[in-house]
């Protein structure tokens, strides 16, 4: 911004010269404006066409003047010229290299393909939590959007596997496809798989003849925003609190109180320990609403003699730090 301030008053100082010196010969020698002009931009240029007239000793000494000032002068703004645009260039070449260093370090983190309305409400939720997120976008005007949320991406296609490999989908968590289009998508999708056969892949659909395609074509979870949304409101409707409940639990609207679900590693302390013993209740303040087990088996409101075993899901409720709490207990490493 200083740079910028700089350049400006040094052109605003250029134009007061050429002013300065255009006024100078029409009131010392008589001439008229365009004489005047072409006598001043020929001496500070130094290009060296001769006078425009015969010249009086008051000439003489404006043309010494706007040599001696204005030549310098013009040089110095040419100089910053150049060097506005080079360390413009340089500046965004070095800004951009250091966010392909910090990309290419991320390991266990989220893609997320488009960063329109639905893109960005989704970085900012996943950013919540500690999870690392880097953003494919090709629509150029969106590139101040992710530079000013100050978030990781890369620009250009999300299909084309060069930019899905400099976004690391080999070290990838997921990746989430949410393109404007479902064909889009499906591509997208299609793509990633062949990449990563082991990626986590959430896919947007828009029409609902679009799901099976994704499905098939490798999305472990096709999901239309405009179900999702019509189902969050009917849920408003037939059940206002529930909702509301919801709203607390999961949404982060101003609550210490949170839903979170929680892996159970090896190395925890709590492995093959029965609920009742865990101290969770009592340690915690926490309500453990179910447990899921590696077969993916849902077991809801577990009873009291619940075993905790390596590789369950632990979904829990309260306050935000003991989960954090819970959490360390359950996945120490």
């Amino acid at each position: 911004m200083k740079r910028t301030r700089h350049l400006l008053w040094s052109l605003v100082f250029g134009a007061f010269i050429i002013f300065s010196g255009t006024c100078a010969y029409m009131f010392m020698e008589g001439w008229d404006f365009m004489d005047s002009l072409f006598m001043t931009v020929t001496t500070l240029s130094t290009v060296g066409y001769g006078e425009v007239r015969k010249l009086t000793n008051s000439g003489r000494a404006i043309s010494m003047v706007l040599i001696f000032v204005g030549v310098g002068y013009f040089f110095y703004v040419a100089g910053a010229v150049i060097q506005f645009m080079m360390e413009g260039q340089i500046r965004n070449i070095l800004g951009r290299r250091r966010l392909e260093k910090k990309i290419e370090r991320l390991k266990s983190h989220y893609i997320v393909c488009g960063y329109g309305r639905i893109g960005r409400i989704l970085v900012r939720n996943i950013l919540r939590r500690p999870l690392d997120v880097v953003v494919i976008e090709k629509d150029k005007n969106l590139l101040p959007v992710l530079e000013q949320d100050s978030i990781l991406y890369i620009s250009g296609d999300a299909s084309e596997e060069a930019n899905l490999i400099k976004a690391g989908i080999g070290t990838a968590r997921g990746l989430v496809a949410v393109l404007s289009s479902d064909a889009d998508n499906v591509f997208l999708v299609l793509t990633a798989r062949q990449l990563n056969p082991d990626l986590f892949i959430l896919a947007r659909a828009t029409a609902d003849a679009s799901k099976a395609k994704l499905e098939a074509a490798g999305a472990d979870i096709v999901e239309s925003p405009y179900d999702i949304g019509a189902v969050a409101m009917a849920h408003r409707v037939v059940r206002p609190t529930v909702s509301g409940f919801l709203d607390l639990a999961l949404a982060y609207k101003g609550t210490d109180i949170q839903m979170e679900e929680i892996p159970v590693s090896p190395d925890s302390e709590l492995v093959n320990v029965m609920l009742k013993d865990s101290g969770i209740r009592q340690k915690y303040d926490l309500i453990i609403i179910a447990v899921k087990d590696s077969a993916g088996n849902m077991r809801f409101n577990p009873s009291f003699e619940t075993t905790l075993c390596a590789g369950d899901t632990v979904i829990a409720i309260g306050g935000e730090k003991n989960l954090r709490l819970l959490g360390k207990a359950l996945s120490p490493s």
